[in-house]
């Protein structure tokens, strides 16, 4: 040790202090028996003592800043070490340098490899026992560094106090004795590189400080005890591409409020919001971004704490107890999960140790110049580990069931959203980002691994085979938002009826495409905000001419190939658009309009899961034939939905204009009586209960290509559907 040593730990800057603190042997000349020294940097302290049993050992100040020593004779022991503080009082503790090394070899090579996937298990704040000592193992990547110091409330966030051991591949770690769950930290990070310093918040931290705070918190994770291991083992052999999926989409922080504007806990949703998504007869509820972001307005899409759920609502087990009811309600849980880009926010992942170390240093790869936002880089072996780790972590570790990925088509291609110029090709001269393909199909394997894990991709684009297997060329993914579906029935619905005809392939169209991927019918929160005005808001017509058309495009789209998803809202009639910032306006279901149509809602969940023929064969032809599409002047649509057992079907008959039809003959596959089991204009529904009693028995009537037909009346702006008596 020299003065230049000392100097550099007191001044926060030592890139290898272990070498200077702690238990050391020192051998003079002259002597003939060990001696060894314990150096201290102290500087709170007013003065200090080793401890050994009950025998105390002073230690000489060494430097004025708070350097202290002690030469000991003996061999080396494990001691304690008692300061008396400057403003009065004293403290014991165990000398967290006098602890070895905690992570392998073996760790350290995987975790530069890219091959540790649950490397959360090895970075982040864990709490440990070492040699019979209580504390918590802290450990970050951060390989630019000249040096990183743990800092938090055990050490009045001095910077220079606790100074991290440099491990292989970047990794720097420190074990604490003492340091408990709930201690508040962040990382000191001092860079080689042109004099950057930053404090940090923990890239694998399991728990944050409530925003705008944006301290890490030490939490255990292991302490939580589910009850849901029926579901668990149940979802293990559970295939959602032949079960009925109806996801309700909610954005936690405005779904409801309390009497004074606050919003709702994990454990207050998991009665209000677990009971009503039950009650209403979703099969799966999709939240919103549920992990740590620093803006409220970011909805949850700018996320910094990847491993932590939001302050916002409660701690760890809180969410994990609301995970917890949803699966004894039966209910499957889906979380966004946004691997396309992170914020720059200072304490984040941005520019993490003076260098681009998650995202590319080139801009025309790693900026979002939209969004304000960063870009991963896909093609390093630590970031691939870190966000394939964070996927599985809450699949694992939170009973997730699902994980919906934001923003693929952006991931996809090096030019989205870039002018000429503004992007670089990539290694064939193509715009399609090779490492992120390889990165989401990795992605994809593994979080397929997990028993009853399923992917759903928000993917804008034509790309070919998002939802096939890898082994396929595909991406992986088990299901994929339908968009085009989508818009083109929002645009359809938008018009007057009276022009509907025009637009007639518009509710056609679909199906020309409809089992080229597992699709996902989409209603979510993208479509009713930012001036694209409520579901209910953007149909034409007086008050009962809107709900009709709410309840024919709801009706259409359950009837429609694919699995479906609706946003918080859109299932009571409101009027206004989502706003983030306020609760779904509940004291509408007062009025009768409303609160039929949540009846409808409802109703139409329990008739789709009721159906095998709604959702047994969603991807694949034989689940679907079109009856007539031909009636274009009427606006008029009928087709068959089929179940595995091609016996098993209804036959769905749409009228998207406010005209009733009487005596409207549709051909049927087979002789019978066919009997109306759902009509979406049922007064019960809001409607005019415009509907078909008793049986409707088929004719030998050639008609739309089958030997038999029935004569039913169309009610207006309404689907009905019918099955033909066994």
């Amino acid at each position: 040790m020299t003065v230049t040593d000392i100097e550099a730990v007191v001044g926060g800057y030592h890139g290898d202090a272990f070498r200077v603190l702690g238990p050391h042997s020192v051998q003079k000349r002259d002597q003939t028996h060990p001696c060894w020294e314990v150096r201290a940097f102290l500087p709170q302290a007013e003065s200090a003592e080793v401890l050994m049993g009950p025998a105390a050992f002073p230690m000489v100040k060494r430097h004025k800043e708070g350097f202290y020593m002690a030469r000991l004779e003996g061999e080396q022991q494990p001691y304690r070490i008692r300061v008396h503080l400057q403003g009065g009082g004293s403290q014991e503790f165990e000398d967290p340098y006098r602890f070895p090394p905690l992570l392998s070899s073996f760790e350290l090579h995987l975790h530069g490899e890219g091959t540790n996937f649950e490397t959360y298990t090895m970075l982040g704040a864990h709490l440990v026992e070492v040699e019979g000592v209580h504390g918590t193992r802290f450990a970050v990547w951060a390989p630019n560094a000249e040096t990183v110091t743990l800092v938090g409330d055990f050490n009045d966030w001095d910077t220079r106090r606790h100074p991290m051991r440099l491990r292989d591949g970047g990794v720097w770690e420190i074990f604490l004795p003492g340091a408990c769950e709930g201690c508040a930290y962040k990382y000191n990070v001092r860079s080689r590189l042109r004099g950057y310093r930053q404090l940090k918040a923990d890239p694998y931290a399991f728990f944050s400080e409530l925003p705008p705070k944006s301290a890490s918190l030490v939490a255990n994770l292991d302490k939580y005890q589910w009850a849901d291991a029926g579901w668990m083992n149940a979802r293990a052999t559970k295939d959602w591409l032949h079960e009925p999926v109806s996801v309700y989409e909610v954005h936690l922080e405005s779904w409801m409020r309390g009497p004074r504007g606050e919003s709702l806990t994990y454990r207050q949703m998991a009665e209000t919001l677990v009971d009503y998504a039950a009650g209403m007869g979703y099969t799966h509820l999709e939240m919103l971004p549920m992990m740590e972001h620093p803006f409220s307005g970011s909805w949850g899409y700018q996320l910094i704490g990847y491993y932590a759920p939001t302050a916002r609502f409660g701690t760890p087990d809180d969410f994990m107890y609301l995970i917890d009811r949803c699966h004894q309600k039966g209910i499957a849980v889906i979380v966004d999960w946004v691997p396309a880009h992170f914020p720059k926010d200072a304490h984040g992942l941005a520019y993490f140790d003076g260098s681009a170390l998650y995202e590319h240093a080139d801009p025309r790869k790693g900026e979002h110049h939209d969004w304000g936002t960063l870009i991963f880089n896909y093609g390093r072996n630590e970031v691939r580990e870190f966000l394939i780790s964070n996927a599985l972590f809450w699949l694992k570790k939170y009973h997730i069931d699902g994980l919906r990925v934001d923003a693929v088509a952006s991931m996809l291609y090096l030019d989205y959203s870039r002018e000429e110029g503004q992007w670089i090709p990539n290694q064939y001269g193509g715009n399609e980002n090779l490492e992120a393909i390889d990165f989401i199909r990795r992605f994809n394997e593994l979080s397929h691994q997990v028993p009853g894990a399923v992917t759903i991709a928000e993917e804008s684009t034509a790309f070919s085979g998002v939802s096939r297997p890898v082994y396929l060329n595909g991406l992986g993914f088990t299901m994929k938002w339908n968009m085009g579906w989508m818009h083109d029935m929002l645009e359809y619905f938008s018009k007057e009826p009276v022009y509907r005809k025009h637009h007639h392939n518009s509710i056609t169209f679909s199906m020309l495409y409809a089992f080229t991927e597992n699709f996902v019918l989409p209603i979510s929160h993208d479509e009713v905000v930012h001036g694209k005005r409520s579901l209910l808001s953007k149909m034409p017509g007086d008050e009962w001419q809107r709900y009709a058309n709410v309840r024919a495009f709801l009706a259409y789209m359950y009837a429609h190939p694919g699995k479906k998803l609706l946003f918080m809202g859109s299932e009571i009639g409101q009027y206004e658009e989502w706003n983030a910032a306020s609760s779904i306006p509940w004291d509408l279901l007062e009025f009768d309009y409303h609160r039929k149509l949540q009846n409808f809602v409802r109703e139409l969940n329990q008739f789709y899961r009721e159906n095998r023929a709604l959702y047994q064969v969603d991807f694949h032809y034989s689940g679907f034939e079109w009856v007539d599409f031909h009636d274009v002047e009427n606006s008029v649509i009928a087709f068959l939905r089929r179940a595995a057992d091609p016996n098993d079907f209804l036959l769905f008959c749409c009228n998207f204009t406010p005209v009733v039809r009487k005596d409207y003959g549709f051909g049927v596959p087979a002789a019978g009586i066919y009997d109306e089991v759902f009509n979406s204009d049922a007064e019960s529904f809001g409607g005019g209960n415009v509907i078909n009693p008793g049986g409707n028995p088929s004719r030998p009537v050639e008609r739309h290509g089958r030997p038999d037909s029935i004569s039913i009346t169309l009610p207006p702006l309404a689907v009905v559907a019918f099955r033909r008596r066994a």
